[in-house]
């Protein structure tokens, strides 16, 4: 009996992870089912970013390289989702400024890089009526490289959902 429960768990455990990335392709006003569950996200940052991630084709970002760094604008016509971006950047500066440890800080090859030199760089955000704008700069060449690549990262992140995580671009 113990190993038909087991074959059970293992089929329902491959059945949610294949079907996660279609679960989290536009459901913006469904209901979140699993997903909508924050123990399944480890939390509400956890949380705020795998909605993100569902709701990625909803968000428009620009990224300007600027002396120095970049100057990024993410937005979105969804109030809902603006405000997602919003409380989502300004936890994870709120994060960097406090050398808090950051969720899911895996899934980018740059952020650890960036969490650990929070003192070698600037960050200023911006609120906009759709979102946020953010400028980094740094005087060190070698961090405004990371800066610039953890914009194209999230750049990735936005125009494709999980699966540009999922795919392995990121590490």
């Amino acid at each position: 009996m113990q190993r038909r429960t087991l074959v059970w768990l293992s089929i329902l455990a491959l059945v949610v992870v294949l079907a996660i990335p279609q679960v989290m392709n536009g459901q913006m006003g469904r209901s979140p089912g699993m997903m909508g569950n924050p123990g399944m996200r480890g939390g509400g940052d956890a949380q705020a970013i795998h909605q993100l991630f569902a709701y990625h084709n909803q968000i428009h970002r620009t990224v300007a390289e600027i002396p120095g760094g970049i100057r990024a604008v993410t937005e979105s016509d969804s109030p809902q989702v603006a405000a997602l971006i919003q409380a989502h950047v300004s936890k994870m500066y709120d994060r960097v400024n406090k050398n808090q440890p950051i969720p899911m800080i895996g899934m980018s090859s740059t952020l650890p890089t960036l969490s650990q030199s929070a003192n070698k760089y600037q960050r200023r955000i911006q609120l906009t009526s759709k979102g946020i704008a953010v400028t980094e700069t740094s005087d060190n060449p070698e961090l405004v490289a990371v800066i610039r690549e953890h914009a194209r990262e999230v750049t990735q992140f936005a125009e494709q959902g999980m699966s540009a995580m999922m795919d392995g671009r990121m590490r």
